[in-house]
């Protein structure tokens, strides 16, 4: 049986081509000081002008008159070795109440660190809706990246600040819609409508049982455009035009290293990384001098290294603000204790005083009743 149609369905969606993904290079103007800079990957990383005033040079820091640690007592590594067993559900209390200290052995253990605060900055084209911002493009040349005031955090905490260069916004129709403020739709293709899902385009379910769903056109109205075939326009966000200007990017950075010597004791150093010292030396100076005068020769080459390597590689990219270098003095103390006529070692270490035990004499196998 041939059916006729009431309602003739609508013709197949048109072709559209795709918005692009990235705006067109012509978009932006040539400003003097900024010609490196780019779209959305960022002109990279500004070096630092040469300073126009002589560069304070560093100085020895001042030496401590007492670089040692005296050792713990007895009481404070048993009292530190009993709260080690009863932390660990699988170990018995009894070597930590019952063992027998033999021996105390400390030792020195230095923690060198050196910090250097930087800023840095970069510059990228941005852009954003046009909706009667100010204009400033060519009304006088911009101030250059690095004399753009920028307000820094504290000395070595990081930080960052996004500034708007002044003198660089200009209005350009959008390059997404053509300055339309409108897309074609991605989901019918720019034709408001798509093949009606319930009766496959026929207009028809059973023989002359009318479509319901599409009232017998064989097309339904998209949901994503609400049938108009088109989509505001996500980067203009309708508004036809886009100001784009120079965004400038202020890092402030501290970069940190250390170095620790470990007296042979015996105590893994990865250990140390989570436990403090006595701090016993800090010098802070745009740039420091390696420390001098340190009775461990391991530490003076320590921070003759990374003095050399932090002000070398950091004053390339970026401004060095300020260096700062500590020595902290860990405390390890190794014990030997007996306990069943064995003889076997624990170590204290730091001011928090934790417990390193790779053999603890007296475990069991714990399960959950």
């Amino acid at each position: 049986m041939d059916h006729q149609w009431e309602t003739q369905a609508m013709y197949a969606p048109p072709t559209y081509s795709p918005d692009p993904s990235a705006p067109p290079a012509n978009i932006f103007d040539s400003v003097p000081g900024y010609e490196g800079t780019v779209a959305g990957g960022g002109g990279g990383f500004l070096p630092p002008p040469v300073p126009s005033y002589p560069v304070p040079q560093p100085e020895p820091g001042p030496s401590p008159s007492n670089w040692n640690i005296p050792s713990i007592s007895e009481d404070t590594a048993r009292g530190a070795f009993a709260l080690f067993a009863s932390s660990h559900c699988c170990y018995s209390s009894k070597p930590a109440k019952d063992g027998v200290i033999t021996n105390m052995e400390a030792f020195n253990t230095y923690r060198y660190r050196l910090e250097t605060f930087t800023e840095s900055r970069s510059t990228e084209w941005s852009q954003e809706p046009y909706s009667g911002q100010p204009v400033d493009a060519y009304s006088q040349p911009p101030p250059g990246p690095w004399d753009i005031p920028a307000k820094a955090p504290s000395y070595f905490f990081d930080g960052k600040q996004v500034i708007k260069v002044p003198y660089t916004s200009s209005v350009k129709n959008c390059h997404s819609c053509l300055g339309m403020g409108r897309n074609p739709c991605k989901d019918c293709a720019g034709a408001g409508n798509k093949v009606c899902w319930v009766c496959n385009g026929s207009g028809y379910r059973h023989e002359d049982d009318r479509c319901s769903h599409c009232s017998g056109r064989g097309r339904e109205n998209c949901v994503h455009c609400h049938g108009q075939g088109s989509k505001q326009c996500a980067t203009c966000r309708g508004k036809q035009q886009l100001l784009v200007y120079i965004n400038l990017t202020v890092k402030w950075i501290n970069n940190l290293d250390d170095y620790v010597v470990e007296q042979s004791s015996g105590l893994q150093v990865a250990n140390l990384k989570e436990v403090s010292g006595r701090e016993v030396f800090r010098d802070s100076q745009y740039l420091v001098y390696p420390v001098i005068g340190f009775p461990d020769p391991e530490v003076v080459r320590a921070a003759q290294r990374l003095v050399s390597e932090h002000q070398g590689t950091y004053s390339q990219s970026a401004r060095i603000l300020q260096q700062r270098q500590t020595i902290e003095l860990i405390p390890i103390t190794k014990v030997t204790y007996s306990w069943k006529g064995n003889s076997n070692i624990y170590f204290v270490y730091g001011n928090e005083f934790k417990v390193s035990s790779d053999n603890y004499p007296a475990t069991c196998c714990c399960s959950v009743m």
